[in-house]
């Protein structure tokens, strides 16, 4: 490892409160300007747009509800609870920052909730447009159907919550030494 180069696990520093902040407004960004090109150049019940073939596809579709359309028809109290999450979030840390790995995670969870909830708050349903047939192919093999069809703000909380969780049983079996001593993991210890 390289003195001085920060890394995702390095304590939290100044750049935590800026940080997230950051990561958070890019994401959502992305995700309101793929929505925005989805919108204006994709039809509703059209047949899907090969992107990268048996790999990504793009298909329009709005969701009124929650992941795989649980809540249907219950867009804005979800846009309210999904913004009120996010900001949350993104107030969690600016006020206690974390080190650098759970401020990325968090920033990528916010993000897709305030994403969805921007959806939601302005149109009364969030616009989806992604299809990856792979991942179709697995869930119809387990006899769960299509897997939705998704946005940048689903990946964001999809993809955070899978790394929080990861990353919670790294640092969980990660040795702890004091600063500048040797490990103690109580093997030679005498009575």
């Amino acid at each position: 490892m390289l003195r001085g180069v920060p890394t995702l696990t390095d304590r939290a520093s100044h750049a935590s409160y800026w940080l997230p902040l950051l990561i958070a407004a890019l994401l959502i960004i992305a995700d309101q300007a793929l929505k925005g090109w989805a919108l204006a150049n994709l039809q509703e019940g059209a047949p899907a747009r090969v992107v990268i073939p048996g790999v990504l596809e793009w298909f329009l579709t709005f969701n009124t509800g929650a992941a795989w359309s649980m809540f249907s028809g219950s867009a804005a109290p979800l846009a309210l609870g999904r913004l009120l999450v996010g900001l949350g979030i993104l107030v969690y840390l600016y006020i206690r920052p974390q080190q650098r790995f759970l401020s990325v995670v968090l920033a990528m969870i916010s993000a897709g909730a305030i994403g969805n909830a921007l959806d939601g708050l302005r149109f009364g349903k969030v616009t989806d447009m992604i299809h990856a047939p792979p991942l179709s192919a697995i869930t119809r093999a387990i006899g769960q159907g299509d897997f939705p069809i998704f946005n940048i703000a689903d990946s964001c909380v999809v993809v955070g919550t899978i790394a929080l969780l990861i990353g919670s049983f790294v640092v969980d079996r990660k040795p702890r030494a004091r600063h500048g001593a040797p490990e103690d993991n109580g093997v030679n210890r005498e009575p």
